[in-house]
C-alpha cells in the first residue's frame, strides 16, 4: 500500500492561484484507506473549496486510480465536467496522479504527497517495510527486511554501534539485526549468518520500473 499525506491548505492555495473551476479525483484504495483522498476526503475537500469561492464542476472516486486504463474510460465518462474545469485536483499517491496526467491534456495538480510503500500495523497505523530494491534477501533474514528496516541498511549482522540490542540511531528502536538473529534462532537457522551477503546490486532496480506478467500460450490468462 502507498501511504500517503494530504498537502497544507496553504500549499494547495498557492498552486490553485488564478484557478476558479476544478474537476476532484480521488481514489477507493491506498488514499481511501489513508484517508487523504476517499470520498469523505474528496467532499471535504469540495465544501473547502466552495467556500473559498471556487466551484467544483464534478468529481470521481477511481477503484485504483493508478489504473491507467481505467482513469482514461472514467474520464470519458466524466468528459463535459472534464472540459469545464481548469485544473483536475487528484488526491491520490504519484501514481494516480501520472495515470490521470497522461490521460488528459488539461492541467493536473496533486493534493497528496506520497510517502512510502506501507504495512498496516492496525487502523490509521502504517510502516515501511519493503524498499522495493529489486533483489530481496528475505529468505535469508527470517522474513525481516534490514535494507528497510536497518537506518543503516547494514546487510550483514549488526553494526557496531548497537548495544544491548538497541539501535544506535534510535535508541527506542530494537536493533533490526537483533531481532533478525532471535527470530533465526527460534527456526534454528543461525547457520543463515555464516552467509556473506553481497553488496546490492541496485542495477536491478530499474528506474522507471516496468512488469508484465507472462502469458500461459494458448489460454489467454495472465499467471
Amino acid at each position: 500500500m502507498i501511504i500517503s499525506t494530504p498537502k497544507g491548505r496553504e500549499e494547495l492555495e498557492a498552486l490553485l492561484a488564478g484557478y476558479r473551476t476544478l474537476f476532484l479525483v480521488g481514489c477507493g484504495a491506498c488514499a481511501t484507506v489513508c484517508k487523504v483522498g476517499g470520498e469523505d476526503e474528496v467532499f471535504a475537500t469540495q465544501e473547502w473549496l466552495e467556500a473559498g469561492g471556487r466551484e467544483v464542476v464534478g468529481s470521481m472516486v477511481l477503484k485504483e486510480a493508478c489504473h491507467v486504463m481505467r482513469a482514461a474510460r472514467e474520464l470519458r465518462r466524466y468528459r463535459s465536467q472534464v472540459d469545464e474545469a481548469e485544473v483536475l485536483l487528484v488526491l491520490s499517491c504519484g501514481g494516480g496522479v501520472q495515470s490521470i496526467s497522461s490521460c488528459t491534456d488539461t492541467r493536473v495538480l496533486a493534493g497528496v504527497d506520497s510517502l512510502f510503500l506501507g504495512n498496516i500495523r492496525r487502523f490509521g497505523e502504517f510502516e515501511e517495510k519493503c524498499s522495493l530494491c529489486g533483489e530481496c534477501i528475505l529468505n535469508e533474514t527470517a522474513g525481516i527486511c534490514p535494507v528497510t528496516n536497518c537506518p543503516k541498511g547494514v546487510l550483514n549482522g549488526p553494526c557496531g554501534g548497537m548495544e544491548d540490542g538497541h539501535c544506535e540511531v534510535d535508541a527506542e528502536r530494537d536493533c533490526i539485526w537483533a531481532k533478525i538473529y532471535r527470530r533465526l534462532e527460534k527456526q534454528q537457522r543461525l547457520a543463515a549468518f555464516d552467509r556473506v551477503v553481497e553488496a546490492k546490486d541496485w542495477s536491478k532496480k530499474f528506474k522507471p520500473g516496468r512488469h508484465q506478467l507472462a502469458r500461459n500460450p494458448g489460454s489467454g490468462v495472465e499467471k
